[in-house]
């Protein structure tokens, strides 16, 4: 019987020991903190061994294989004698995906990846195929494949998710774009992180396929110097494709096999250009799983989008107030920037993961009035915009930042939270400063 010892014990590492018990491993898990009581009553159910509040060595170095949450890095301590000892180190995604008999569809990029995973799932859903939903949204895919390991999962993948992997291979990859993103565990290069997002695409075969973004000038890059074995469908806003999906005339067109999908964009359910991406790349994988045009078009004109990402809260003094809590980098803040119809007050801010502000002056003198900066240290904000809008503040909390967009905001204005920078300065989580704002809002 192999040993397999899981660190981290949320909901990725309960998944994982679920399904190791299940195929008979001898599991142990280890958290370095404390593990929430909903997760210890699963272990203890299934009988699996664990521990909290620190790794014990001698219980973790003796695993034939350990499989580590995607938030731990491979700097931690305990990874690094791990190595050193030579014990593989692998990712939940990997160990799951050997059991799993039917191939996935994996979904990964900077930004859009959750869109296009939720419209993917539904178009998928509601055009008759039985499928899964997992990855960095839901339940865990390992603890739905010990339940049900001939389903076929729609998967958003993050990078760290990626380095763990060795053997997995999708039947459609999808990377909807590529921006500095969480460029502290890459040795601060950006080509580091780039490599770990296709790595997504490198066990796929000629019977596979990669969905890509043809305007995306890194990834044009990166395949221009790689090879790739899949099947590439580029999807693009500006140029016309033999092959992929391109805008014409206000339609998103898509093509492959001889075979045409027509879609007018006005029909989509979501609104911004960065939707209409999302959109054709979703529509691109119903295509290959032959899901009937009629069933795509009436998916896509009632799907609602993502909480956090672009959501209309509410109208208050005919002001509309949008959550963008999960543009947690610059790239996506552009997008919903260059979405915005009507002058906006734009909440900004939290922890910079080695932002260049530099990339949105011109939607800023465009689009942006006034600024609420809301972070423990603003001083990159600052020194970027300060000059350019009419007001810009500085807030501590939530209830601040709401109220102070309030007073800035005239009848017909925007009051846009999207912070461009990660949460956990102020907040747990992304989530959570959604959450607060959504709140604040309400109580105006």
């Amino acid at each position: 019987m192999k040993r397999i010892v899981i660190l981290g014990a949320g909901e990725s590492g309960v998944g994982t020991a679920t399904l190791a018990k299940k195929q008979n491993f001898e599991v142990f898990v280890s958290d370095f903190g404390t593990i929430h009581d909903r997760y210890k009553s699963v272990l203890d159910e299934a009988e699996i061994q664990w521990e909290e509040k620190g790794h014990t060595e001698e219980l973790v170095l003796n695993a034939d294989v350990v499989v580590k949450s995607p938030g731990i890095p491979d700097h931690a301590p305990i990874v690094k004698r791990i190595i050193a000892k030579g014990i593989k180190v692998i990712s939940e995604i990997e160990f799951a995906y050997h059991f799993n008999s039917e191939l996935s569809i994996a979904i990964t990029g900077s930004n859009g990846k959750t869109t296009t995973t939720m419209l993917t799932y539904k178009l998928l859903k509601e055009g008759g195929l039985d499928v899964g939903l997992a990855g960095n949204i839901g339940d865990s895919y390992a603890g739905q494949v010990a339940n049900h390991p001939d389903k076929s999962y729609v998967l958003e993948l993050s990078s760290f998710q990626l380095d763990g992997i060795e053997e997995f291979r999708p039947n459609i990859a999808v990377l909807t774009n590529l921006s500095p993103d969480h460029l502290d565990r890459y040795n601060y290069k950006y080509s580091n992180y780039i490599d770990s997002k296709f790595r997504i695409t490198m066990n796929q075969t000629a019977e596979d396929y990669f969905i890509y973004d043809y305007d995306d000038k890194e990834i044009q890059q990166w395949l221009k110097n790689h090879s790739i074995k899949a099947k590439a469908l580029p999807f693009s806003l500006y140029s016309k494709l033999d092959e992929g999906a391109y805008v014409e005339e206000e339609n998103i067109i898509v093509t492959m096999d001889k075979e045409t999908i027509v879609l007018p964009i006005e029909e989509l359910g979501v609104e911004g250009l960065h939707n209409v991406k999302n959109a054709m790349a979703a529509t691109t994988i119903a295509h290959l799983k032959k899901i009937r045009k009629e069933k795509i078009r009436e998916s896509l004109s009632d799907f609602q989008g993502v909480e956090h990402r672009l959501e209309k809260v509410l109208k208050v003094d005919n002001v509309q107030y949008i959550n963008d809590s999960k543009a947690t980098n610059i790239n996506a803040t552009f997008f919903a920037l260059e979405s915005m119809k009507t002058p906006a007050v734009w909440i900004v801010g939290g922890v910079d993961k080695g932002n260049d502000y530099n990339e949105l002056m011109a939607l800023v003198r465009e689009k942006v009035k006034s600024i609420v900066c809301l972070g423990v240290d603003n001083t990159k904000i600052r020194e970027s915009y300060e000059n350019v809008v009419d007001s810009f503040v500085e807030v501590q909390s939530m209830k601040e930042a709401v109220r102070v967009a309030k007073s800035l905001a005239e009848s017909g204005d925007t009051v846009l939270l999207s912070p461009a920078c990660a949460s956990f300065d102020l907040f747990k989580n992304y989530e959570d400063r959604g959450h607060q704002f959504k709140e604040e809002v309400h109580n105006l």
